[in-house]
């Protein structure tokens, strides 16, 4: 009798006290879709598993509307919609995306017949904003807006998926950091909240300290920039001589403290400048002549300041090529040839919201824009279609302010690309309607079109595009 009775209280702590497992911790987890419960389907928990939140994939995948296939003798999830197809396999952390491999952040589990995955696939795979509230228990899943513009264009500027998931043992109230990009000797920190950067110079050796009290990295950080498991990364620094590199990490987290440091080759001035309320950017200006000085902040001295927004990076290829080229790079390589002759414009300077292959967020290239009060703001892209046929170049504005400077731009990249001219839009994109100044989207030519991306990835056709931008630019702000 005592032997059954002591099996009983073994079999009613599995079932009961056990996280993930027995019906008892279901109803503590709601999953919402725009606002709306989902409930049919969801008898598994959410659950946390080495601090990756894993959420029941049929139930979420069905609500979207996609078609969801299991195989029970190889353990394995297919998802399809429009064309996209995504695979996954119980145990392992290798999905293929479109014959794609992409590497998950924790491998799939089966609970009682269910399929948990990580909530940033969910985030990044189906285009959704993905919040978890730990103290709640909450999965908030919001669906991006659909853009108002010809669907050509849907698949390549649209906005991407995001997920923010707050450690569990952190209060409501830290500031999350979101992306960091260095171009032209300034380190650029976007994150979201009230902290306020404590910078020192510190010698042998030479480097400069940021530290962000009351913050840790967003879940998004780690999807763009190089974050290891224990919260720790570099961002590798080329083409000036005086950095180094740049390390950070989750410094402390009692109280949660990220630290960023500049290693330096040699000792460096600099300036600090904070912009934005609740989106903000920190701007670390390895340009001051010395320390606290803000006249090196672009747009001083009464010249014009342009943004330039090479568009996706990193996880975000941007559309693919008929072979297999990305748009991604295309983008890039454009800004930065536009980039390199704005800088010999004496009346103009120069931003990039990226100058490499790194994930930022749409909000934060349009936050850049705004938070420096730039004057112009232009973003690159090149365009894919379901039908190969498709061809030529098109310039999006969103609001009446920016059309103007669309019609001067477009005019010059026509002549650059010497390509069908589809006209001048409007496209209800992120950047140009989030942006605060004369802002457009260029896209460039048709990656689907055989033709059209042979044509887009030569030096020469890279180089005309890059000058034609410089010429609307000019022509726009009246410079000579």
């Amino acid at each position: 009798m005592k032997k059954f009775a002591c099996m009983l209280l073994l079999l009613l702590f599995f079932v009961v006290i056990l996280p993930g497992h027995g019906q008892a911790a279901a109803a503590t987890n709601k999953i919402f879709l725009d606002g709306q419960e989902l409930t049919a389907g969801q008898d598994v928990p959410v659950e946390n598993v080495n601090n990756s939140i894993m959420v029941p994939l049929r139930m979420i995948a069905e609500n979207l509307g996609y078609k969801v296939d299991w195989n029970q003798t190889s353990k394995t999830v297919t998802i399809e919609q429009q064309g996209k197809t995504m695979q996954l396999i119980v145990n392992q952390t290798a999905a293929s995306v479109d014959g794609k491999t992409v590497i998950l952040t924790t491998s799939p589990l089966l609970r009682n017949g269910t399929t948990l995955v990580p909530i940033r696939f969910i985030g990044e795979q189906f285009g959704l904003t993905v919040k978890w509230d730990n103290t709640k228990k909450i999965v908030d899943l919001i669906t991006p807006e659909i853009p108002d513009s010809n669907t050509e264009t849907g698949g390549s500027s649209g906005d991407g998926g995001t997920v923010v998931v707050p450690p569990d043992d952190a209060a409501n109230g830290l500031s999350m950091i979101n992306g960091i990009s260095f171009n032209e000797n300034r380190l650029t920190i976007a994150l979201e909240g009230n902290t306020q950067p404590k910078v020192s110079k510190v010698t042998g050796p030479d480097r400069i300290v940021i530290d962000l009290p009351n913050a840790t990295f967003s879940d998004v950080f780690g999807t763009g920039q190089q974050l290891d498991p224990n919260l720790n990364g570099m961002l590798t620094v080329t083409d000036y001589p005086e950095v180094s590199g740049i390390r950070y990490s989750l410094y402390s987290t009692n109280p949660y403290t990220v630290r960023f440091v500049i290693d330096l080759n040699t000792s460096k001035n600099y300036s600090v400048e904070v912009s934005g309320d609740v989106s903000k950017l920190i701007v670390i200006d390895l340009n001051a002549q010395s320390t606290g000085d803000t006249s090196t902040q672009p747009g001083n001295s009464g010249r014009k300041l342009v943004v330039l927004d090479a568009g996706h990076g990193a996880k975000d290829s941007g559309a693919v090529g008929v072979t297999g080229k990305y748009e991604k790079n295309f983008n890039l390589a454009v800004i930065l040839k536009a980039a390199e002759l704005l800088k010999q414009e004496n009346k103009i300077d120069v931003v990039l919201t990226r100058s490499d292959d790194t994930f930022l967020e749409l909000k934060d290239r349009a936050a850049i824009a705004n938070n420096l009060k730039a004057d112009l703001f232009i973003s690159v892209h090149a365009n894919s279609s379901g039908s190969s046929a498709a061809s030529g170049t098109e310039t999006y504005y969103q609001r009446e302010a920016s059309k103007a400077l669309a019609n001067v731009m477009h005019k010059y990249l026509v002549q650059a690309t010497g390509l069908s001219d589809r006209g001048v839009r409007y496209g209800n994109f992120h950047v140009i309607r989030e942006t605060t100044m004369p802002a457009v989207l260029l896209e460039v030519g048709y990656l689907s079109n055989k033709n059209d991306e042979a044509l887009l990835f030569t030096e020469s056709l890279q180089n005309k595009v890059a000058a034609s931008m410089v010429s609307g630019i000019k022509e726009y702000l009246g410079v000579q």
